[in-house]
């Protein structure tokens, strides 16, 4: 099992998540909770294409971190 970050955005009327290591993986939905539900099936459906078309399954490369930061 691997684990993937994931990038969600929040935007003007809806939330949309992509993923670094698996480029064009993304999901769109209203709800923060909703758009991980749809990432993780897009990860899953694309890295089960990958397996079944013979290709490499990238290893998870991206590291996150939050720096707090005075932005006042």
């Amino acid at each position: 099992m691997a684990s993937y970050v994931v990038l969600i955005e929040q935007g003007p009327t809806s939330i949309g998540a992509s993923c670094p290591d698996l480029p064009g993986v993304i999901a769109v939905a209203d709800t923060e909770p909703e758009v991980m539900r749809l990432m993780s099936e897009a990860l899953q459906l694309h890295i089960a294409g990958l397996r079944e078309d013979g290709l490499p399954i990238p290893a998870p490369s991206i590291v996150a971190a939050e720096i707090q930061v005075d932005a006042a």
